[in-house]
C-alpha cells in the first residue's frame, strides 16, 4: 500500500473510518435484538454488548495495529482518542449549548476515569513494552467495572447515561426479521474487520510517506476518526437540549479506552510505547480529564467560553504534535 498516491491513501483511510463506524454500530444493534430475542435481560446485553459495541472502533483499530506490528498505533489511538473525548466531544457541543456538570452519578463516574488513567499511566511506567500480563490487569478492570455497574443499575442509579446504556428498548433502528437481524452482525463483524485492517494499513503508509511516527498517526487522524461516534451524539444532544447524558457518555468511553481497549490490544501482542508518549501526551490525557474534573466538583457548567478553551486547548495540542514532528 506504500506504492499508492497520498490522496489515494487518505481516501481508503477516511473510507476505512467510516466503514468501522457504521459496521460497529450495526453490530451493536443486530446483537442487541438477537439477545433480546434469546430471552437474555436488557440490562446484561446493554452492560456488554452496547458498552463494548460503542467501543469497537477503538477496539478493532488496536487490536489490529498490535497483530500487525504497529503497536504504537494502538497507544496513540487510545491517548490521542481520550484526549479528544474531553478536549474536542466537549468543547465544540459547548458551543452550541451548555452542558450540566451536575447529572446523577458525574462525580463517580469522574472519579472512576480518574482512577483509571492514574492506573493506566502506572502500568506503562511499570514494564515497556506492555506485555500480556500488564493487558490482563488493565482487562480485569473493565469486568469489574461492568459488575459494579451492574450492581449500580439493579439497585435503580439515576445515572442517566448508566440508564440509557442499559435500556436497549428504545433503541432506534433495531432490525426487526431474524434475517435481517443475522445481516447486522454478519456485516458488522466483516465491516470491523475490514475497516479495522485497511486503517492500521493506510494509516501505517502515511506515516512513512511523511516520515513520521505510527504514534502520531494515532494520536491525531485515527483518534479523532474513532472519536467521530462520541462527537455526534454529543452534537445533536446539544443541538435537541438533551445534553444531560454527554459527560457521562464520554466518561465511559475513556474508562473503556484504557482498560477495554488498551487492555485487549497488550493481551494481543506487546505494545510498544514511544518515549514521546510519556514524556508529553499522557500528561496532557491526565490534565484533561483533571480539569473537566475540576468544572464537575465544582459544579460549574460548560459554557460556551469553557467549550472554546477546551478547543482551543485541543488545537493547541495538535499544534504541539505538529511542531514535534517538524
Amino acid at each position: 500500500m506504500q506504492d499508492f498516491p497520498l490522496f489515494i491513501l487518505f481516501l481508503i483511510l477516511i473510507g476505512s473510518i467510516i466503514l468501522l463506524v457504521w459496521a460497529g454500530d450495526w453490530l451493536v444493534r443486530g446483537a442487541a435484538t438477537l439477545a433480546r430475542k434469546w430471552g437474555i435481560p436488557s440490562l446484561i446485553v446493554g452492560l456488554t454488548i452496547v458498552a463494548f459495541g460503542t467501543s469497537a472502533p477503538e477496539l478493532v483499530v488496536s487490536v489490529q495495529a498490535v497483530l500487525n506490528n504497529a503497536s504504537e498505533l494502538a497507544i496513540g489511538n487510545v491517548l490521542g482518542s481520550n484526549i479528544a473525548n474531553v478536549l474536542l466531544v466537549l468543547g465544540l457541543p459547548a458551543l452550541i449549548m451548555a452542558i450540566p456538570t451536575n447529572s446523577p452519578g458525574v462525580t463517580r463516574n469522574v472519579l472512576i476515569a480518574i482512577g483509571a488513567t492514574l492506573l493506566t499511566i502506572l502500568i506503562l511506567f511499570i514494564h515497556q513494552p506492555l506485555l500480556r500480563w500488564q493487558g490482563a490487569v488493565l482487562f480485569g478492570g473493565i469486568i469489574a467495572y461492568l459488575i459494579w455497574m451492574f450492581g449500580l443499575a439493579k439497585s435503580g442509579s439515576e445515572d442517566p447515561a448508566l440508564q440509557e446504556m442499559a435500556e436497549i428498548d428504545g433503541m432506534e433502528g433495531l432490525p426487526q426479521s431474524t434475517s435481517k437481524t443475522v445481516f447486522y452482525i454478519l456485516f458488522g463483524l466483516v465491516g470491523l474487520a475490514v475497516g479495522g485492517h485497511f486503517i492500521v494499513q493506510s494509516a501505517s503508509a502515511i506515516a512513512l510517506t511523511f516520515n513520521v511516527p505510527q504514534e502520531v498517526i494515532g494520536l491525531t487522524i485515527v483518534a479523532i476518526g474513532t472519536s467521530l461516534p462520541e462527537l455526534a451524539t454529543v452534537i445533536v444532544a446539544a443541538w435537541r437540549g438533551e445534553t444531560e447524558v454527554a459527560i457521562g457518555n464520554v466518561l465511559g468511553s475513556n474508562v473503556f479506552n484504557l482498560f477495554a481497549v488498551l487492555g485487549a490490544a497488550a493481551l494481543a501482542g506487546p505494545v510498544v510505547i514511544p518515549r514521546q508518549l510519556l514524556v508529553f501526551d499522557v500528561w496532557v490525557m491526565l490534565a484533561s480529564i483533571l480539569a473537566l474534573a475540576f468544572l464537575i466538583l465544582t459544579r460549574k457548567p460548560i459554557g460556551r467560553k469553557t467549550g472554546a478553551f477546551l478547543f482551543i486547548g485541543y488545537i493547541l495540542y495538535m499544534a504541539a504534535i505538529a511542531r514535534g514532528v517538524i
